[in-house]
């Protein structure tokens, strides 16, 4: 039998598969195909049975990472949508809030909501802040409302009342009624998207779901259409935001979720092969074609958000806390209309993708910089798969950045990757230095196609001494999917004062979140001895607007003086204080439900057969070029000592080892790189 998953990004599509019993893991990579991002996964899982021979009806376990969601909101790429609210609320997508990521640039504008605001109708009907009903539903008005968007050519319709999150009967109401004139439209409902408060968010995140929902379902349907082909009939999960894997249905519902599928997966694999390698505090690093993801994991556990931007539109529901920005190996360098050298955060993509890589590419980007500076080489690449031409970077660069900079070749790609390391390196601070934490006590865990290439110089920038990567750190998304588990989030909202008499009441409201929770898992197919509940509190201090969230580490069992205790502690590591004797409010209570994977990450390496060596070549670092000794990484042995400057080959990555650095291979096969002594 078989574990195989596979990772959708914005240059390649990653591929993982291991055979179970034997532990046997194969890997792969190929282009990503942006115009059907299902093609890609075909043409991968077709290598797996065609040209490595395995038994479709083998696999037991598919799994699948995809940004396609975020892409779509990226590009506005989504299907014509509207809007069914209450009276009097029907610009909470235009207003927003009054905050300005940079306070002074008055050049920065919002983007157009997703919503025409000619879509965006009202009806009659109000329920007050405990859910009880101030003005019934005016049903007439809702008829109205869908025939209207009916003779407009709307595919999909968000539904999203006032106070919505104490009593869904207005919303669900509305929603029978929407589908009786509209039964081809996609519809979503604020009390199932996200049952929170605060109106702007919810309305936000249920739209943006409504907006990706019906090309989601398309390109999930064509998905499963192209594994059916290929042989392949077990239902395929696929990893959402908070690390867990759900199904195609609760996927198709709720397609919000999979923002940062694939870099969730990342996170959570890396967190499971650092814990083996015993290094439970870690910043995770992953650089792709595209972006660079930073997260923080400490004592084994990732950070959590329940909020982030996507392309700055506001979404509200539980997710690892990854920064992303445009950083990558496909990002583009040029000069800016001051004449100053800028690398990113425009991307070549897969297609055309690098000069080098000679599919139209005309600018230079990072991986252009790698291959004149000998970091890469043109038979390095997939393994040689790929081919590739250093000649064309080189003229590239020298004539779109040293000449007019009046620099050698050189020094211009030396200075693409130094300012590409520079913003790294800010992503790296503003997850771990701007929230309270000392780089000095974190391992740089590096891993995508990129990461390697960039993990020694970023550590130098951030002041880390040790750095992790993984065996194939290319596939390192795919990978942490078959060590994902099956999950998902429920939240209940009610703002109450916390006190010992009301703590019963708090209680009985989780007790009945576990049953739902108990009763989701099974629906997913998980039984009660994989089973695993995490309980969280949203709380703050009377006069506050913004939470922090209290681990129960008890659940439900958990007593009112624990509770205090922790959000004290979360309080001071969030914002540096604890106001002793001020009133404490309770916002929200989150379930986490997880269904326990069957995979474990590897726990001994055993090396490959051969001469570890590969020779030497030049390489251009700090000082210039230094005789750089190369080698293959799966025949390098445990406990073997390398100084650098060195370069490691596999197919998914290349690891630089840069001078002032020694890496060596534990008994797990992951690499630890340190600075020398």
């Amino acid at each position: 039998m078989y574990r195989i998953s596979f990772d959708v990004g914005g240059t390649f599509t990653d591929f993982t598969a291991i055979e179970m019993g034997s532990g046997f893991t194969r890997h792969f990579k190929t282009s990503s195909t942006p115009h059907d991002p299902s093609e890609a996964i075909e043409t991968g899982l077709r290598y797996f049975v065609e040209q490595e021979g395995l038994d479709p009806a083998l696999f037991e376990f598919i799994g699948h990472g995809t940004t396609v969601a975020t892409n779509m909101v990226i590009e506005r790429r989504g299907v014509p949508t509207g809007l069914i609210t209450t009276r009097g609320c029907r610009d909470v997508l235009e207003i927003g809030r009054q905050t300005r990521p940079h306070l002074y640039d008055y050049a920065i504008t919002k983007p157009a909501p997703l919503v025409e605001r000619y879509m965006s109708i009202e009806v009659n009907e109000r329920l007050d802040a405990d859910g009880n009903v101030l003005v019934p539903l005016n049903e007439d008005e809702v008829r109205a409302a869908a025939e209207a968007m009916k003779a407009a050519g709307m595919q999909a319709v968000a539904v999203c009342f006032l106070h919505a999150y104490r009593d869904a009967r207005h919303e669900m109401r509305a929603a029978q009624i929407v589908r009786e004139v509209m039964p081809e439209a996609y519809v979503s409902l604020s009390s199932e998207v996200l049952p929170e408060y605060r109106e702007y968010e919810r309305f936000s995140t249920t739209v943006i779901n409504a907006y990706v929902g019906p090309r989601m379902d398309r390109y999930l349907a064509q998905f499963v259409t192209r594994l059916q082909a290929i042989g392949m009939t077990t239902a395929p999960r696929t990893i959402h935001s908070n690390g867990g894997l759900m199904s195609v249905d609760t996927v198709r519902a709720f397609p919000v979720r999979t923002c940062l599928s694939g870099p969730a997966a990342g996170v959570v694999g890396a967190a499971q092969v650092a814990g083996v390698s015993n290094y439970p505090n870690i910043v995770t690093f992953d650089v792709g074609g595209t972006s660079t993801d930073v997260s923080l994991v400490l004592d084994g556990r990732p950070a959590f958000t329940t909020s982030r931007l996507v392309a700055d539109y506001p979404v509200r529901t539980p997710m690892l806390d990854i920064n992303v920005i445009g950083a990558g190996g496909g990002s583009i360098a040029g000069l800016d209309d001051a004449g100053a050298l800028k690398v990113g955060p425009r991307s070549a993509g897969a297609h055309p993708g690098p000069v080098a890589y000679g599919r139209g590419g005309t600018e230079p980007t990072t991986t252009d910089a790698n291959l004149v500076l000998g970091r890469l080489s043109s038979d390095t690449l997939l393994s040689g798969r790929m081919t590739v031409d250093a000649d064309a970077s080189r003229r590239a660069i020298e004539e779109q950045i040293a000449r007019p900079l009046g620099l050698s070749v050189e020094e211009a790609a030396l200075g693409i990757l130094r300012i590409a390391v520079a913003n790294m390196g800010r992503a790296i601070r503003a997850v771990s230095t701007e929230k309270g934490h000392r780089l000095a006590d974190f391992a740089l865990f590096a891993y995508g196609g990129a990461g390697p290439l960039f993990a020694t110089a970023v550590a130098k920038e951030t002041g880390i001494d040790t750095v992790i990567v993984p065996a194939q750190p290319g596939t390192m998304c795919a990978r942490g999917i078959l060590l994902s588990d099956v999950g998902f989030d429920f939240v209940r909202t009610g703002v109450v004062t916390a006190t010992q008499q009301g703590w019963a009441e708090i209680q009985g409201t989780f007790a009945g979140m576990t049953q739902e929770g108990a009763d989701w898992l099974a629906g997913e197919g998980v039984g009660e001895a994989d089973r695993r509940f995490s309980y969280v509190a949203d709380a703050r201090y009377d006069g506050q607007n913004h939470e922090v969230q209290v681990d129960l580490p008890q659940g439900p069992e958990t007593d009112f003086a624990t509770f205090m205790t922790g959000f004290r502690a979360s309080h001071r590591q969030e914002y540096g204080y604890d106001i002793d004797g001020r009133p404490v409010e309770i916002v929200n209570l989150r379930l986490s439900v997880k269904g326990a994977s069957a995979l474990k990450p590897e726990s001994a390496h055993k090396a490959d057969a051969g001469e570890p060596s590969l020779g030497t070549r030049q390489v251009y670092f700090d000082g210039g070029w230094f005789e750089t000794a190369l080698y293959e990484r799966a025949r390098l042995p445990i406990g073997v000592a390398i100084a650098g400057p060195a370069i490691i080959q596999e197919m998914s990555s290349t690891t630089i080892i840069e001078p002032g650095f020694t890496a060596r291979i534990d008994s797990t096969g992951t690499m630890i790189l340190e600075v020398s002594k």
